[in-house]
């Protein structure tokens, strides 16, 4: 039997994504992106499908999949990217009037929803392992038409960030601590019939993985095992540097721990983390959630807990390190913690973006903070400093699981590095009379009234963000009779909202 095929003649192929020499038109790689640029291109005849990904302000990647030789085009001409992720709220509600003539964002482009050009980043080229097709994972940048930064893109603001530590001769150093929720799926409609713009359907049918409440237990570690353990294998091969997956307190709550990263380095991995883990889960026919307080009988809060510490650039040394193992923190670290206690109520909403991810912070679960404070090893305060000598490093307790890793991060290393500057202090266990908002709206509120949050996005993205939140907090509040305070219990809005989709 003959197999014939045809050759179909494709028309100006350099023109079909993005604008041709895009990246080298406006300068936007460096000698280390160039270079990767080279080796990815040399070895594309191995790589079948390129998914080109960036993070959306809720913090959710958002891709679209090429042919590997329209990757080959779009690494260097860009992709075009409607701006539909930047617009609308978690419940996929327009939260920006796109179609007005002045939709309040200060984004031209956003008028008539035009699209932008997504630059993949050579350095973030991943190749999945034993993927059929063969498949590989790039991370990408927004950029409007004219070559500049996409004032709505949350990539670019932790570079920002760390472009003013990289001018005082400062690195700041990451560490993720994370966790999430691994049950079993049990079938049945994925939860189409009752969704729409606003409107979430059902959440995914799961059950339990064990009965939890035995921390640690390496019983329930087991129970798990099928699924962590191909999972941790997959990220270790990927080249995250994983260093623990342990069972938590909740039933088949997970937490993983990775070392310290560089800032932009960690955000990338926290993104690429929750994307596969995700992914990985459903396909083995599990559900992975990154949701606060799934509306689950029986199950705990997760957080997400940042570890920060700063090194100089020059000497490599910890800066908040005081040269003793014992309970100290240096005056720059001091300064630091300062910082973020000073700006956390007006960066709360950047750890906490969530109506859900305020269940957390309130008095009924011990180990979540309510107060703005610090103290040495206590896992009550917001701010618990541990490690001595050279390890010394802060841990902010705040943050929900699924916030967007580069804002929640920027917001942190700004925060800090306003204490430095300024050389603030305060002393431990000192008590600030502050709490940490207790609902969306309340720690919108502060984010609205802070010239340093709109300084720290840039008023466009701060302006876009308050109406993404304001969008979610409003049909939260219709759904509950108006009000904006959490009811005792996880509402099915609140499930259907999150459960699934972070």
């Amino acid at each position: 039997m003959m197999v014939f095929s045809r050759t179909w003649t494709t028309c100006c192929p350099e023109s079909s994504v993005g604008r041709p020499s895009f990246v080298s038109e406006f300068g936007l790689w460096d000698e280390r992106q160039t270079a990767a640029a080279e080796q990815i291109e040399a070895h594309l005849d191995d790589i079948d499908l390129v998914r080109v990904v960036f993070c959306d302000p809720h913090g959710l990647a958002r891709s679209k999949t090429l042919s590997a030789s329209a990757f080959r085009t779009a690494l260097r001409n860009g992709m075009d990217f409607s701006p539909g992720p930047l617009i609308f709220d978690t419940g996929h509600a327009i939260a920006v009037e796109f179609l007005s003539e002045d939709p309040e964002v200060r984004v031209a482009e956003i008028l008539g929803a035009g699209d932008f050009v997504l630059v993949p980043d050579p350095g973030t080229f991943l190749t999945l392992p034993d993927s059929r097709p063969r498949t590989a994972l790039v991370l990408g940048d927004e950029y409007l038409r004219d070559g500049t930064p996409h004032p709505l893109g949350t990539r670019n603001v932790l570079r920002r960030v760390c472009a003013r530590y990289t001018a005082r001769e400062l690195t700041p150093v990451v560490g993720l601590e994370v966790e999430w929720y691994l049950t079993r799926l049990l079938g049945g409609a994925p939860g189409h019939a009752e969704n729409g713009f606003g409107r979430q359907g059902t959440a995914p049918r799961v059950e339990a993985m064990n009965a939890g409440y035995q921390f640690n237990l390496d019983t329930y570690s087991a129970s798990v095992a099928a699924v962590t353990g191909p999972l941790s294998m997959l990220l270790t091969e990927l080249g995250l540097p994983l260093r623990s997956m342990e069972h938590e307190s909740g039933p088949g709550q997970v937490e993983t721990t990775f070392d310290p990263l560089s800032a932009l380095d960690a955000a990338d991995a926290m993104l690429v983390f929750r994307t596969l883990t995700k992914q990985t889960c459903a396909q083995r026919g599990f559900h992975a959630s990154f949701m606060a307080l799934p509306g689950l009988p029986g199950f705990d809060p997760s957080g997400w807990h940042l570890h920060q510490s700063v090194m100089n650039t020059k000497s490599g040394e910890n800066v908040f390190a005081t040269g003793s193992t014992r309970d100290g923190l240096s005056a720059e670290g001091t300064a630091y913690v300062a910082g973020l206690l000073d700006r956390a109520r007006e960066f709360c909403l950047l750890s906490v973006p969530t109506v859900n991810g305020y269940r957390r912070l309130t008095p009924g679960f011990a180990l979540s903070p309510t107060r703005v404070g610090w103290s040495f090893e206590d896992r009550t305060a917001m701010v618990r400093v541990l490690g001595g000598d050279g390890t010394t490093h802060v841990e902010n307790r705040v943050g929900e699981p699924c916030a967007n890793p580069y804002l929640a991060i920027a917001a942190q290393l700004s925060a800090g590095l306003e204490g430095i500057t300024e050389n603030r202090t305060v002393r431990p266990g000192e008590p600030s009379g502050k709490t940490l908002p207790q609902t969306l709206r309340e720690a919108l509120d502060d984010f609205r009234a802070s010239a340093a949050s709109r300084e720290l996005l840039g008023p466009p993205l701060a302006a876009c963000l308050a109406k993404l939140k304001a969008s979610e907090a409003a049909r939260f509040e219709d759904a509950s009779a108006g009000h904006a305070d959490l009811p005792a219990d996880v509402t099915d809005w609140e499930h259907r909202e999150y459960f699934e989709i972070y």
